[in-house]
């Protein structure tokens, strides 16, 4: 297996082979992965529009990025990365004058090594600080969501973005406990509102899940994202979006929905008043999730989601 500089692993990319097959690779075409993670995907792109395809790579993460680049030297020449959010891959892909792309990929979810590090945050299973930012630009950590927020903030932030049943509870908890310091910290407080009781899946898991889209403006930068893609690709070029819960694919359901419509008023409106023109061909009639064969070889992707369009 393939190891970084550090030692760690370098992430399995989810869905691969469909991923490939959605973006109809080929030589001379530009692509973007606006998500590029530990550059699985990307590395795969560069593959396959061998000899003189392009890449673009945008992560928020620096670390991520220079992990990646080193999984990607041997194609140096055909690529340029680019520490940057993906809700600004429009502007990105246009300061370096390489619109229009061939294709798009972003996939949503975190890197195995991002999850297992533990100053990152992010494992409700270390005692590390309370962080979870994608860039240390930021500013406003977890702790600081879980030591400052007003409780009903919380008990929304952690049903809205966690679908968490018990939110208004563990909000109540967290406060109740201040100042919480480390991710352990707050994983226990959880479960001490909802017990494990041998559940394979732990009971902080949507908490974090939704601290981690508060701090990252995740569902604004998706729209944002997905906005952007639509407006640099050519005419047929494809965009694939792979999503690991149901809001971010909700979103991005719904996105390509809309766009693939001539009209978007209301169903109780008799005539067309919004002036809109489908923008999108979907390709995936029905959501493609990983095979079985897939997440057992890798459980992280299980609940790994992929929708693909194509610019009309």
């Amino acid at each position: 297996m393939q190891t970084s500089n550090t030692g760690a692993p370098f992430h399995a990319p989810a869905l691969l082979q469909e991923v490939v097959q959605f973006l109809d690779l080929r030589p001379g075409g530009r692509w973007v992965d606006g998500t590029l993670g530990d550059g699985g995907h990307a590395l795969a792109i560069l593959e396959g529009s061998a000899p003189d395809g392009r890449l673009m790579g945008l992560d928020a993460d620096g670390a991520a990025l220079e992990r990646a680049r080193q999984r990607l030297q041997p194609y140096a020449g055909r690529m340029l990365l680019v520490n940057s959010n993906f809700a600004r891959i429009a502007e990105a892909v246009r300061a370096e004058g390489l619109a229009p792309v061939d294709g798009i990929i972003l996939d949503l979810g975190l890197s195995s090594w991002q999850l297992d590090v533990a100053a990152r945050g992010f494992s409700f299973r270390d005692d590390a600080p309370l962080d979870m930012r994608l860039s240390a630009s930021q500013e406003v950590t977890a702790a600081e969501v879980a030591n400052t927020y007003g409780q009903e903030d919380l008990a929304r932030i952690i049903a809205t973005y966690g679908q968490e049943p018990q939110a208004r509870r563990i909000a109540q908890a967290i406060v109740r406990r201040r100042p919480i310091a480390t991710a352990l910290e707050l994983a226990r407080i959880v479960e001490s509102v909802s017990p494990r009781r041998g559940q394979r899946v732990h009971p902080a898991t949507r908490t974090f899940q939704a601290l981690r889209i508060s701090v990252n403006g995740d569902m604004e930068n998706l729209a944002g994202a997905l906005e952007g893609a639509a407006g640099v690709l050519r005419q047929g070029g494809r965009l694939v979006v792979i999503a690991y819960h149901s809001l971010e694919d909700t979103v991005v359901k719904e996105f390509m929905r809309r766009e693939s419509r001539d009209c978007i008023c209301p169903p109780e409106r008799p005539q067309c008043i919004c002036g809109h023109k489908a923008r999108v061909r979907v390709l995936t009639k029905k959501v493609v999730k990983p095979s079985p064969e897939e997440v057992a070889r890798n459980p992280r992707v299980r609940s790994a989601r992929l929708r693909a369009c194509a610019l009309l």
